[in-house]
């Protein structure tokens, strides 16, 4: 039984693996790291404003509790960055998992 499990969980992995290269290959054209330094410099903006953000309200804070408009701003850097790092992760995913093409150069 565990290795008619195995040869399943395999045959599963190669479904996934060429299912999801069959919908995400043709939407996004070849990649090379030079196409996926934009996407890296968003993520770090994002990440900078955030963390910026942060030490700006602990800076004027004065040892007290932030004000709600405060909280509500950092609140909406942290949702942007989150998600533009979850984005990132999933491309990183399509790729290790050869969804997409990559060239060298």
């Amino acid at each position: 039984m565990p290795n008619e499990n195995s040869r399943l969980l395999l045959e599963i992995d190669a479904a996934i693996r060429e299912i999801n290269r069959r919908h995400i290959n043709p939407a996004i054209s070849e990649l090379t790291l030079s196409d996926l330094n934009p996407v890296i410099e968003m993520v770090a903006r994002a990440r900078a404003s955030y963390l910026q953000a942060l030490f700006e309200i602990a800076t004027k804070s004065n040892g007290e509790l932030p004000g709600k408009e405060a909280v509500a701003r950092l609140h909406a850097l942290r949702m942007r960055y989150e998600e533009l790092v979850k984005g990132m992760q999933a491309l990183e995913t399509a790729v290790e998992r050869e969804y997409l093409d990559v060239r060298k150069r």
